[in-house]
């Protein structure tokens, strides 16, 4: 349903952001300022010791400088609790006082078809219960037993049985008045041209009531109780209520746990469910008997960063994994991804529990393996890495499944990771060459160094050394790399004018609120006076720089300030002093933190490559190192336009004025 922005927006004036979110959170009290409606706690979605999230009555909106999370009251219910959107509005609407507002005809004509397909559901979830515990289910309940079942868990799961009869659901629909068409339209009897009389869909079955998010029944999966039947498992048709893509089973009773816990477990089928929540762990959900889809990954994404990914294990079982990998490849965005547990060959989740007890099925969910450590699994164990050929056939299977992933900066990280390991991998197999020839050979092709370049044939250019690399690490180069530690170099100029030109510029503040709690400082008295900074913009509104300066001198950064000032006087520190152009500002300033952070990024990837060289010094280390020296060096060009910018934009404000 379609709902009005000026339906909306009444909601949000009669609702705040606090009320709504001060039912998941401890507000913190020396932050918070509730006179100007202005709230600090600790992240309700991830994990934290001080508070960083932040929520604002004045802007019905809420902000975790941690991980990101962002939105208004819709958002939070939908984001924390996993409510449709409408539902969120239904429940924030009655809170407010309002009525719902009226459909359109088409709409109410769907709707009223959908109720009345509820009820017949309802009807029939009933008549199913009834069976299992009347006289004709004592098989049934025989066998529920033997699995494990108990009866606490047959009523909460709202379990039941199919009776051996063709037409026992259709004619109890009947005498409650259902018309045959409703009984086709909610999957519950089969028909067709070739069918003279229509019958029971589920007969002779344990039966599961597969629930949507509100724990409404909106179809049914049936186990058989006879060996002899063809499908053991079956489940209700496509129906205007069940598209089993994007539904999860047990999921209106696993997300409150799922939350609790930070996370939810994703198995195979209904007795698996069952058995892990007989064990304890009730945070757990199925499909519907299908391979897992992007609609139910996302389902699962709004209940946790990482859901697990629990198979059985056999060989359908690693399918269906693997076919979740390709799922999820796409849908990958940062912070968020999978988690596998493959468990011991021929057991599922129910057997586990049943041999081995709870204990063995934690176990089993504790060595999950991330998304990155299952894909590279797959790929290694099927390939042949017997010939260059082979194994460059490896390299492009790895790189043809990397290259799915659409968010830039989760595909770079996996693009890093594997070059990483398949410099480990190799690495065995050229030392076993030159052992067994007794010299190294140059690279293929012209080799960068930093310092210098190497041609093919093995010449100095510049300070480079030669291509023949030491028998063994070098103890200065070891002495270097261990002197360095984490040392990032060449930053704290950087860091310093990114700081200053905040301080002058408060304006930045309100639009990059994200970029500066990302802000990766080496200084830890920079990092301190950042966070300052977004603790004053979040407590005083329209902030400029005086009242920044004198928050942060009350605060005792009066000395910090004077240093930062008295360090920037060249013409290319233009863009950071209080004169310089708004909008000349923001473009600097953002340039220079991006520039920052790729700096980061990179010597950190150089720091990595230099201590692999100086323990290995084989050519896969030789090569690594020169191509993130050369990364590194290509960042000095980068920050010589943006100050060649400041010399411009300094220029130009010269000549206007």
């Amino acid at each position: 349903m379609r709902f009005s922005d000026s339906f909306l927006d009444e909601i949000r004036q009669r609702v705040s952001i606090s009320q709504v979110v001060g039912r998941k959170v401890t507000w913190d009290r020396r932050k918070s300022v509730p006179s100007r409606g202005d709230y600090w706690a600790c992240c309700p979605f991830h994990q934290e010791k001080s508070p960083s999230f932040h929520a604002d009555d004045r802007k019905g909106r809420y902000h975790c400088f941690g991980c990101k999370a962002s939105g208004d009251i819709f958002t939070f219910l939908t984001e924390k609790e996993g409510l449709s959107f409408p539902e969120a509005v239904e429940r924030l609407a009655a809170e407010a006082g309002l009525p719902m507002p009226e459909p359109s005809p088409e709409l109410r004509r769907r709707e009223e078809k959908r109720t009345s397909l509820i009820e017949v559901m309802e009807i029939a979830a009933q008549f199913f219960e009834a069976q299992l515990s009347g006289s004709r289910g004592a098989a049934a309940r025989d066998y529920l037993d033997r699995r494990g079942v108990s009866p606490e868990q047959r009523r909460r799961f709202r379990l039941g049985l199919a009776p051996d009869d063709r037409y026992a659901l259709k004619s109890h629909l009947a005498d409650k008045g259902v018309s045959s068409e409703q009984m086709v339209d909610a999957g519950l009897i089969v028909t067709g041209p070739d069918i003279p009389v229509p019958y029971d869909r589920f007969r002779h079955r344990i039966i599961f009531p597969i629930r949507d998010a509100r724990g409404r029944v909106v179809a049914f999966g049936g186990r058989a109780l006879s060996a002899t039947v063809q499908a053991k498992y079956l489940n209700s048709p496509e129906t205007e209520l069940f598209h089993k893509g994007s539904l999860l089973y047990n999921l209106d009773q696993a997300r409150a746990p799922a939350y609790e816990a930070g996370n939810i477990i994703v198995v195979e089928g209904y007795m698996d469910v069952i058995a892990l929540d007989g064990a304890g762990i009730p945070n757990v959900v199925a499909p519907m008997g299908t391979a897992l889809t992007s609609e139910q990954m996302k389902l699962l994404w709004k209940v946790a960063a990482e859901p697990l990914l629990c198979f059985d294990g056999d060989g359908a079982g690693l399918k269906a994994a693997y076919r979740a990998i390709e799922t999820a490849l796409p849908e990958l965005r940062p912070g968020y991804s999978l988690k596998f547990a493959l468990l011991p060959a021929g057991q599922d989740p129910d057997d586990l529990v049943r041999n081995g007890g709870p204990s063995a099925a934690l176990a089993a969910l504790d060595e999950a393996l991330p998304l990155a450590e299952a894909l590279w699994r797959r790929e290694s164990e099927a390939a042949d890495l017997s010939t260059p050929e082979r194994r460059a056939a490896f390299e492009a299977k790895l790189d043809e499944a990397v290259e799915r992933i659409a968010d830039q900066r989760v595909k770079a990280h996996y693009r890093s990771h594997f070059r990483e390991r398949l410099a480990s991998l190799w690495a065995p197999r050229r030392q076993s060459f030159i052992s067994r020839t007794g010299h190294r050979t140059a690279p293929s092709s012209l080799a960068r160094y930093p310092g210098g370049n190497v041609d093919t044939a093995g010449r100095n250019r510049g300070r480079a050394p030669q291509w023949l690399l030491p028998a063994s690490p070098s103890p200065a180069l070891k002495a270097q790399i261990e002197g360095r530690k984490d040392d990032l170099g060449g930053s704290e100029r950087r860091e310093r004018l990114i700081m200053l030109t905040l301080i002058n510029h408060p304006h930045l503040i309100e639009p990059n609120p994200e970029e500066i709690a990302d802000l990766e400082l080496s200084s830890p008295l920079l990092d301190r006076l950042r966070r300052e900074i977004l603790d004053i913009a979040a407590l005083v509104e329209g902030l400029d720089r005086t009242e920044l300066r004198n928050h942060l001198t009350a605060k005792g950064y009066a000395d910090v300030l004077a240093r930062l000032e008295s360090g920037f006087t060249r013409r290319t520190d233009w863009f950071a002093f209080p004169d310089a152009a708004a909008e000349d500002t923001s473009i600097a300033w953002l340039h220079m933190v991006a520039l920052h952070r790729k700096s980061v990024t990179l010597r950190r990837e150089l720091i990595a490559a230099e201590r692999a060289f100086a323990e290995n010094p084989t050519e896969e280390a030789f090569i690594r190192l020169s191509e993130a020296s050369e990364q590194v060096r290509s960042t000095w060009g980068e920050e010589a336009s943006v100050e060649g910018f400041g010399v411009a934009s300094g220029r130009m404000r010269g000549n206007a004025s």
